[in-house]
């Protein structure tokens, strides 16, 4: 059977050009400078795109979609395993407990339901492994968000050797999951639909195009936005009887991966540092690139403000979902659940290692011919000397230096600029 990532996209956001009416609230997000304003329309420059749907977050009209994963392209799969993301726990209020979530979601068609919790608590036992064992450099950046990734990728490449070389919670279930699921029932591997119930699309594109392994061992993400109302909906009735049919042991250490600092919080390595949020995230790696940061161990760094729970396709409130996180911490405790042991030997035997290194993605030069690139540069900066500097995005470019380089480019001209055309 084919795999339902080998259709889908190479990126997890586009535009709905009939909604959009050129507002230029995501062109100033992008971090990237990705977006483009052109006859009152946006669109995207996928070559300089990272995914970090910033775009998604602050459209006022819904004109940027998020592309996950359908619930009608579950279909094809034979067995179907949902692997939630503990953010989706915190979405439908204070007293639904996880167990609940998870029996709803086997009534809603699931096959097999999987906590992603307590494999985030084996994730923080191979990280501190890894720390013991390799002094430099420093310091280590989480994983775990595939934005950073992306990011560093981008516009930090230099920082690619810091990114920790272990797979993310979501893959390492994914990967144990299909093994045991295909023994235990007898049925081929490839019959497997291993679903991640995701609060960003930027899950999407790690799923597609993986940066550390040839290929995902997830088959898909469905945003939590899709699956809510069908949860909701089961919660009004008493799922009592479904709950018990459906217990799994849930590490509180896990729960707390869904907020900024919960990946560091399990952890015995105490100089460690979390941000969370674009800007900040970019400013701490600036440091880490500068070299002020390297007394720190771990820089755990999340693109969504707060963590997970501020991803753009969660539903709840993000304070209000911090505040039952917190609740749902102290339910579960604190103390580790999984068998230090065992984690300890996988980690020996490579299994939540990365296949491939993380390498730099630079952004597409200005000309492939060496002289000619150096020639257009020469130009862009005589044209941002020309140029009033104030970045008012009037032209349907975020800057003016960023116009500039279209005009070197081809893609736009001085003259959109409004001052430059008065003139």
């Amino acid at each position: 059977m084919e795999r339902m990532t080998e259709r889908t996209f190479t990126h997890s956001v586009k535009v709905d050009i009939p909604k959009c009416i050129g507002c230029v609230a995501c062109m100033k997000a992008c971090p990237t400078k990705a977006i483009r304003i052109r006859e009152k329309k946006a669109f995207i420059n996928y070559d300089r795109c990272i995914d970090c749907g910033e775009c998604l977050r602050v459209c006022p009209h819904n004109a940027i979609v998020p592309l996950t994963t359908l619930f009608s392209d579950l279909d094809q799969f034979k067995f179907k395993i949902a692997l939630p993301s503990p953010v989706f726990y915190t979405q439908f209020g204070p007293d639904v407990m996880p167990n609940e979530v998870l029996a709803i979601l086997k009534e809603l068609g699931f096959d097999h339901v999987y906590d992603e919790a307590l494999v985030c608590e084996m994730i923080s036992v191979a990280t501190e492994e890894y720390l013991d064992e390799n002094k430099s450099p420093r310091p280590m950046i989480s994983p775990i968000c595939p934005v950073v990734v992306r990011l560093i990728q981008r516009l930090f490449p230099s920082l690619c050797k810091n990114i920790l070389p272990l797979e993310p919670p979501r893959e390492i279930a994914a990967k144990n999951l299909r093994a045991e699921v295909a023994k235990q029932y007898k049925i081929k591997s490839e019959d497997i639909g291993i679903i991640h119930i995701t609060p960003c699309s930027a899950k999407m594109v790690s799923i597609n195009h993986p940066e550390s392994m040839a290929k995902s061992h997830l088959d898909g993400a469905i945003s939590i936005r899709e699956v809510y109302n069908k949860v909701m909906m089961k919660l009004k009735r008493n799922t009592h009887m479904l709950m018990m049919q459906t217990q799994t042991r849930i590490s509180g250490i896990g729960l707390g991966w869904s907020i900024e600092g919960g990946e560091i919080r399990g952890m015995k390595y105490t100089n460690s540092v979390s941000v969370s949020g674009l800007l900040d995230t970019i400013r701490i790696l600036e440091d880490v690139e500068s070299g002020r940061l390297k007394n720190i161990e771990y820089l755990e760094c999340l693109i969504c403000p707060d963590g997970c729970i501020g991803g753009p396709l969660t539903v709840e409130n993000r304070f209000v979902a911090k505040s039952n996180v917190l609740r749902l911490i102290r339910h579960f405790g604190g103390k580790k659940r999984v068998n230090s042991d065992l984690v300890k030997k996988l980690y020996r035997e490579n299994f939540f290692s990365f296949k491939r290194a993380v390498e730099p993605k630079s952004f597409p030069p200005l000309d492939r011919n060496r002289n000619v690139a150096i020639q257009k540069l020469k130009h862009k900066e005589d044209l941002i000397n020309e140029l009033p500097g104030i970045d008012c995005g009037v032209c349907g470019a975020p800057d003016c230096r960023t116009l500039a380089e279209d005009v070197v480019r081809g893609d736009a001209k001085l003259e959109d600029c409004i001052y430059k055309s008065k003139e």
